[in-house]
């Protein structure tokens, strides 16, 4: 691998999640402590309003730093604040919610030292993952990858899963450019990071039990497919059409007052 993993940062970025962000923590804590790397977990409360930012900080732990702000802004903001204050030159993020085992961060870390990689994508459609998802939600997922496949080309067949791995480096040349605040994010800063010329994506197994969410989760997920699609074809335009993310616009995104997304390499 390119240089010697000295910190493994891990963003956690969570929504009304007051029930399970304390067990949530803790679980993928105890992931991290088996690992020979030393870690920091980073929860982002995305929006306080309701007790998930006070039960998440009743998990006390040198490397754990919860921060959070009011409003709710979307898990693409959520991430990228998180990530602005990470210290780790490596960083991943997994969503907070209860689908994904957080064993898959071992196994994706162990991919990104045998790939030497840019980038680790936790993948549902790795031959070796384990999922139990619903047949119509395979259906919107594998369409989405053909439309990902034809706009940016890229060589990853599920770009939105909430598992990734990023060598820093990348983050300081791709998070300051990025724009997506919600669904799109994954698909933006992957994209953007391919055209600067970080190739080495790969893809690694996961385990995901979806349908213990999907009482609560369905009821929104249409309208979120929606938001994602329009997201995405925003990124496509800024992407190919007006260039938007290359160096000659560097004025336009240099510095985002909102949001400071500057980070120094650890």
């Amino acid at each position: 691998m390119r240089g010697e993993i000295k910190l493994i940062s891990v963003i956690i970025p969570c929504y009304k999640q007051e029930k399970t962000v304390v067990s949530n923590i803790k679980k993928i804590r105890n992931v991290l402590s088996r690992l020979q790397y030393a870690f920091e977990i980073i929860v982002v409360v995305d929006g306080k309003i309701d007790n998930t930012f006070k039960r998440a900080k009743t998990v006390k732990g040198e490397n754990i730093k919860v921060v959070g702000y009011s409003n709710n802004y979307g898990k693409g903001y959520a991430l990228r604040y998180g990530m602005a204050k990470s210290r780790g030159n490596l960083v991943a993020f997994i969503d907070g919610g209860t689908d994904l085992n957080p064993r898959g961060l071992q196994m994706l870390l162990a991919h990104f030292e045998w790939y030497n990689a840019d980038i680790i994508v936790g993948s549902k459609w790795h031959p070796v993952s384990k999922v139990k998802y619903p047949w119509w939600r395979k259906i919107v997922s594998k369409t989405y990858g053909v439309l990902v496949k034809i706009l940016f080309g890229l060589r990853i067949r599920d770009t939105q899963l909430g598992m990734k791995f990023f060598r820093r480096e990348v983050l300081v040349k791709v998070l300051p450019r990025l724009l997506v605040k919600k669904w799109a994010f994954d698909i933006e800063i992957l994209s953007v990071a391919d055209r600067l010329g970080f190739k080495r994506i790969y893809e690694a197994p996961i385990e995901l039990d979806w349908l213990e969410l999907e009482s609560h989760v369905s009821k929104n997920f249409f309208r979120s497919v929606t938001e994602m699609l329009i997201d995405t074809l925003a990124v496509f335009y800024r992407l190919r059409i007006v260039k938007y993310y290359d160096d000659g616009n560097q004025r336009k995104w240099k510095y985002n007052k909102k949001l400071n997304l500057r980070i120094n390499i650890g």
